[in-house]
Order: C-alpha cells, then sequence, then structure tokens
C-alpha cells in the first residue's frame, strides 16, 4: 500500500465527484443506459466511486475487488438470463472495472473487457469523465447485442439511474 494512494482517496471528496460527474452529465449517463438496453436483452448499470476509505482503504483493496463488492451489493446478478454487467470507477485511482454476470461472461473473453477499460481510462486521463462512460456503456452494449439480441427481455430488471458511492 503506497502513501500516494492513501493520500488520494482521503483528499478526494464528494465535490470531486459531483465536479467529474454533475448532475446533468449523470443523467446523460442514464438515458444512454436506457437507450442501450433498448437494443438487447441485457442490463447495464454504472457505478462511480470517488475514493475508498475505513477498512477498505487501509486493506489496500483493489477497484477490482471493490468493484466485485459493488457488483454484489447492488444485484447486478439478479437477472433472468445472468447477463448484467457493472461497469465501475474508482475515481481516485482513476480505474475502471468492468464485472459481468456468468452469462455474458461465457461469451465474452475478459480482454475484451479489459479494452473497453483502458480506452474510458484514457478519456479519464484526459479530464473527458462523461464522454469515457458513454464510449464505455456503447461498446459494452455492442458486445450485449451480439450475445443477447432483444426479443428475450424481461423488461428493466435493473435501474438505470447511475449510482454514486
Amino acid at each position: 500500500m503506497g502513501i500516494k494512494r492513501i493520500g488520494r482517496h482521503l483528499l478526494l471528496n464528494r465535490w470531486r465527484v459531483r465536479r467529474a460527474f454533475p448532475r446533468q452529465a449523470l443523467a446523460n449517463i442514464e438515458k444512454a443506459i436506457k437507450a442501450s438496453e433498448a437494443a438487447h436483452a441485457g442490463q447495464i448499470r454504472f457505478a462511480v466511486e470517488g475514493a475508498l476509505d475505513g477498512v477498505p482503504l487501509f486493506k489496500n483493496q483493489s477497484a477490482r475487488a471493490r468493484a466485485i463488492d459493488v457488483f454484489a451489493h447492488l444485484r447486478v446478478w439478479d437477472t433472468e438470463h445472468s447477463n448484467g454487467v457493472l461497469i465501475y470507477l474508482l475515481l481516485a485511482d482513476r480505474d475502471v472495472e468492468i464485472v459481468a454476470d456468468r452469462g455474458i461472461n461465457e461469451k465474452v473473453q475478459q480482454a475484451e473487457w479489459e479494452k473497453i477499460c483502458r480506452v474510458m481510462e484514457t478519456e479519464f486521463r484526459a479530464k473527458n469523465f462523461e464522454g469515457g462512460v458513454l464510449m464505455g456503456i456503447a461498446a459494452v452494449t455492442k458486445l450485449l447485442a451480439k450475445h443477447f439480441p432483444p426479443g428475450h427481455s424481461h423488461g428493466n430488471e435493473l435501474p438505470d439511474k447511475p449510482v454514486v458511492l
């Protein structure tokens, strides 16, 4: 665990999250998720967390481990066809993780998810937070549409509203 990481997490506050994702950006992300889900039978959630605190921070929890926790907490796994996808951003680390349920993971290689994450992270380094998320949603949409085309949907099984943790 590095002192630089601890410092970044301790200094990043809610104001910085709101600055990166103002209300309008979150509304645009929600609209993009709604539009995406009209093109396939999968489910997408987006969650952004400013920083880790307390035990997760001092135990040096990775962004991936935290994303898995958030995936479970938001019940992204709770879809009829096990095709829920979480796009998780840990803002203090500028680290994106995509966690997908087993139904979609059987069809999509981890390298494809990682490629989407790297593109998003490049956008975030350029401070294009909303655009980076929208690019990520578009890329995930293509994969879900390919493997879970519309017509087998059980409606909107998960909320579309982005989660700010």
